[in-house]
């Protein structure tokens, strides 16, 4: 199957990129990514380390997650807003 393609308003060549996945280890969890989204696409979840710490507290993280990979429109605005670039996209 062929990669879905179009264009810009521009008339240059496009091919969207669907988010795919996000690298849990990468992720800091700032939801910059799920602010840019508007289609919603992503989830903020808690990310559950091993072990405690110092104060014998559970060491959890909240951390995006690709919740409903059928909304995605392939604009790829979440890696582009993301500093730590987590995102994994695909084409079609």
């Amino acid at each position: 199957m062929s990669p879905i393609t179009g264009t810009t308003r521009g008339g240059k060549p496009w091919t969207p990129k669907f988010v795919d996945s996000i690298d849990v280890e990468k992720c800091i969890g700032c939801g910059r990514c799920f602010k840019v989204c508007g289609f919603e696409v992503l989830e903020l979840i808690e990310k559950p380390f091993a072990g405690e710490d110092e104060y014998g507290d559970d060491m959890g993280n909240k951390v995006m997650s690709v919740a409903r990979p059928g909304n995605c429109i392939g604009c790829e605005a979440c890696a582009r807003t993301c500093t730590k670039k987590c995102h994994v996209h695909v084409t079609a």
